[in-house]
């Protein structure tokens, strides 16, 4: 952990982003990048990241499957308000695990005006999941969060906070508010967070006050890092965001997860991937220009990259697929042992989908039979949006807000005021990456389907799985990384 501080503003800020480590491990998908993994890599002096992506339904669900191990209730414990901890165990902890045909309680969609047991919710989540993840050690544990996924943000930034985290990484988006709201929590002030929303014409504006939830402990400002794609967008964050923004992580479009698009119109592969060309092309010297320190991603996964990026004026490299895959990773275990086979035998396919993701960005998918990638198999599951975390908010024609998915049911998506073309490709991610972390709900008889998302840089797994490993660590992948 970074012990320097400077006082700023009533704000304690950490002393400087180029005190961070060399590596950082990329925040992956729902529960891939989970407290053990970060807490892994953080043991070993790089920083660990926890994804900060529904964190509530990970959270309730591994309740309700007993909580095996009991770390969850050991973290709950350390809640700050013990009375809110207390509601989330009486409402969803289940001792011994719920029947395995039983399908999970699921907590309600975030909306613009959560209600308190969401509001309290999120938090907890949030705390839980960065509590555990920097338990019993001093390293520097961050948490990702998507621009996209905007009702549950300030939420989760407070509970993480409330924990210690020490750094914020965000991307899929401009994420200029994140540095203000850091500001404001750290000072113990009322904090707020302006939502996009489609076709509006007032500000909509989530709120939080510390002070609703009791006394307000002193906290720190974690480090905030813009994951960008472009230096022209990471000077506009530079210069135009609502406060400091302490570095950068630079994004190729051979990461996984969500990819930014392509400059200019949108063009197709004839196996309709997104074509990436010249401007697309990340150049590290003009990041050097910016004068902040930023980490190379995308591609940086295997030997000698690190100190490559280094060469080339980086800080260091953030590293998701390498790590995706490892023991402490959240994946189920089925899934990860299928994956590493498949890479072994050099039969796996990664394809970016131009339009599975219903943020619109491109999407990394892992063509996995039995996945929810099978067009088959989504015929099957049908088109059900019962989570709602990729939803975007929009005004109704009376002035209300309201919100819809591009992959829910065409007819209710349409009857909202959505473009039906919109609709066409659409995949449900949300529960779908759910059931990649053995969260999936049980609807009708049927499990949730999977789907698999990492990057295009599967030779950092294959060198991870040299001289016949089955499987490997993530101490593994960082002694190899720093070799």
């Amino acid at each position: 952990m970074i012990h320097k501080m400077t006082k700023n503003s009533s704000v304690l800020y950490t002393a400087d982003a180029a005190e961070l480590p060399p590596i950082i491990q990329g925040g992956m998908g729902v529960g891939i990048s989970g407290w053990r993994l970060a807490r892994a890599v953080s043991e070993r002096g790089q920083l660990g990241v926890v994804s900060g992506t529904t964190l509530d339904v990970l959270l309730t669900r591994q309740l309700q499957l007993g909580d095996i191990g009991g770390h969850l209730r050991r973290a709950l414990k350390a809640f700050p308000y013990p009375e809110i901890a207390a509601r989330i165990l009486d409402r969803y902890f289940i001792a011994g695990g719920k029947a395995a045909d039983a399908p999970f309680k699921t907590p309600p969609m975030i909306s613009h005006e959560p209600g308190r047991s969401t509001r309290e919710l999120v938090i907890a989540s949030s705390f839980v999941a960065i509590h555990l993840a920097k338990e019993d050690h001093s390293g520097c544990v961050g948490l990702n969060l998507l621009e996209k996924i905007q009702t549950p943000t300030l939420l989760a930034l407070y509970g993480a906070m409330l924990a210690g985290v020490d750094a914020v990484l965000m991307g899929a988006g401009i994420p200029r508010q994140i540095p203000k709201i850091l500001d404001d929590l750290a000072a113990g002030a009322a904090a707020e967070m302006r939502l996009d929303v489609v076709g509006g014409t007032a500000p909509v504006y989530i709120r939080l006050n510390p002070a609703e939830f009791g006394a307000v402990p002193a906290l720190n400002r974690p480090l905030f890092l813009a994951i960008v794609s472009s230096p022209v967008l990471a000077e506009n964050l530079r210069r135009k965001s609502s406060g400091k923004v302490d570095g950068f992580v630079v994004e190729a479009a051979i990461a996984g997860g969500h990819n930014a698009p392509p400059r200019g119109p949108m063009q197709l592969t004839p196996d309709g991937e997104p074509i990436y060309g010249e401007r697309d092309r990340i150049d590290p010297a003009k990041f050097v220009e910016i004068g902040l320190p930023f980490w190379l991603a995308g591609g940086y996964g295997r030997i000698g990259k690190l100190h490559e990026a280094q060469a080339h004026g980086a800080k260091g490299i953030q590293v998701g697929t390498a790590f995706a895959f490892c023991e402490e990773s959240g994946f189920e275990p089925q899934i990860k042992a299928s994956i590493l086979a498949s890479v072994k035998r050099g039969d796996l396919k990664i394809h970016t989908d131009a339009f599975a993701s219903p943020t619109g960005f491109p999407f990394k998918v892992a063509q996995v039979k039995g996945s929810i990638a099978d067009p088959e198999v989504y015929q099957e599951r049908g088109r059900i949006c019962d989570l709602g975390v990729l939803r975007e908010t929009y005004q109704k024609p009376d002035g209300g807000i309201g919100f819809r998915c591009s992959a829910e049911p065409e007819d209710v998506y349409v009857s909202k005021g959505g473009d039906p073309t919109m609709t066409a490709g659409r995949i449900c991610l949300c529960n779908s990456l759910c059931a990649s972390a053995g969260i999936g709900q049980f609807r009708q008889g049927m499990d949730e389907p999977q789907l698999i998302t990492i990057g295009d840089d599967l030779d950092a797994v294959r060198e991870s799985l040299l001289a016949g490993r089955e499987s490997y660590s993530a101490a593994d992948v960082i002694e190899r990384l720093l070799a």
